[in-house]
This record gives structure tokens, C-alpha cells and sequence, in this order.
């Protein structure tokens, strides 16, 4: 099993309470619009997760830091079913969509301090790098 694999399967039998557990945030549900969506969010806070677009994102700052932590290719990691652990009803992996996922990246700027890219990296943190 890789590491990466290994922490967030440990952080997921260990951890009693999750930060981003979707019952306690405001989501709103906009699937004609996910590219513009998930632009902003890595522009801007948005004060509601709007899907499915937040979980493109998701997958994309997954995708990108398990590079640099883990030396998961970027798309070996995007292609993974399980990447975002089963907890996100609305991920699909870059092999089902990759059409949305390529405008979303031609589009994007990357920038670990803007939009809600800081907060998904706490999670990011949590759950992959626990002990590090």
C-alpha cells in the first residue's frame, strides 16, 4: 500500500471528528457552472462550498501537494478512485471527467495562499501528513 494511502486510511480509523464533515457547512448544489465554480474557488474565499465544483478542487490540491510530499504523479493521483477516500459523494476522478478537469486546469492559477486553497490544505494536512 503506498504511504499516502497508509496515513489516510490510519487518520480515517483513528479521527472521531472531522473539520470538513459536510453536515455542518453550507453547500449549495450548482453542476452547470463547475469550471466558473471552481475558479473562484481558488481566487477567492467563498463562504459556501459550492458542488460539484469544490470537489474538483479538492482533488486537484490533493492531486498537486501528494506530488510534492509523496512523489504521487499529478494524474496517477487525479485517475485514483479513491483519492479523496470515498467521502465525497460528488468526486469523480480525472479518467470519468476529463473534459471539466482539463478547463479547470488550463484556467487555473495555483496559488497556496488564495481562495479556499489555505483551509483544504489544513485538511490536506490532517489527513496525509499526521506526525510528519
Amino acid at each position: 500500500m503506498k504511504e499516502w494511502k497508509a496515513r489516510q486510511s490510519a487518520y480515517h480509523l483513528t479521527a472521531s471528528l472531522f473539520k470538513d464533515d459536510l453536515n455542518n457547512i453550507e453547500t449549495v448544489w450548482r453542476p452547470d457552472t463547475v469550471v466558473e465554480d471552481a475558479l473562484r474557488h481558488f481566487e477567492e474565499y467563498v463562504d459556501e462550498w459550492i458542488y460539484p465544483a469544490k470537489s474538483y478542487v479538492v482533488a486537484i490540491c490533493y492531486a498537486y501537494w501528494l506530488g510534492k510530499d509523496f512523489k504521487e504523479p499529478f494524474f496517477q493521483a487525479l485517475n485514483d478512485d479513491e483519492l479523496l477516500f470515498n467521502n465525497d459523494p460528488h468526486f469523480v476522478p480525472y479518467w470519468h471527467d476529463e473534459e471539466t478537469y482539463d478547463a479547470i486546469l488550463d484556467k487555473m492559477n495555483f496559488d497556496q495562499t488564495k481562495g479556499m486553497v489555505p483551509d483544504i490544505y489544513e485538511y490536506y494536512k490532517e489527513e496525509m501528513l499526521y506526525g510528519l
